[in-house]
């Protein structure tokens, strides 16, 4: 057990807790003291906060959803004659980007956008592709997607974009 004094104390970074959690202990009274009219805070009979989405959650959001971003993806290449398929360590780099860049769900599609953009635009052009691999290091390091070509002879062979 720590002490709460002292060089040997467990101290906690201030801002280590999110906006959520520290909303989460939000009482009537908080409100009137910042500012707000007793009249307003008065018609707020439930006050409830939401808190930051995590990796596993935002993950969820693309692919779950009947309207999930990678199930519109695929649609869109499926367009194309083109299967796409994401590799889970790329949910994974998508969802820990759009953290990083804090826009939760809402960036997500704007991530798939800058990943997935070149590709669709070269893609009418590539008769041979048929299937693109989205991979952890087409999210994080920029480099396009693997491009699976069907041979004459009915073999696959793999080109990084």
């Amino acid at each position: 057990k720590g002490s709460a004094i002292g060089f040997g104390a467990d101290v906690k970074d201030p801002d280590a807790r999110g906006v959520g959690e520290l909303f989460g202990e939000l009482e009537p009274e908080d409100l009137l003291k910042f500012g707000l009219i007793p009249e307003f805070v008065g018609r707020l009979p439930v006050i409830a906060t939401l808190t930051d989405l995590d990796e596993a959650a935002l993950v969820t959001i693309l692919t779950q959803p009947k309207n999930a971003l990678v199930k519109q993806y695929q649609r869109l290449f499926d367009i194309e004659g083109v299967k796409l398929t994401f590799t889970a360590d790329a949910l994974t780099a998508i969802a820990k980007r759009a953290i990083k860049r804090k826009t939760g769900a809402r960036g997500l599609r704007s991530i798939m956008e800058d990943i997935l953009l070149d590709t669709m635009f070269e893609l009418p052009g590539m008769a041979s592709v048929e299937e693109v691999v989205v991979n952890e290091e087409a999210v994080e390091s920029g480099a396009k997607p693997l491009l699976i070509h069907a041979d004459t002879k009915g073999e696959k062979a793999a080109t990084a974009g």
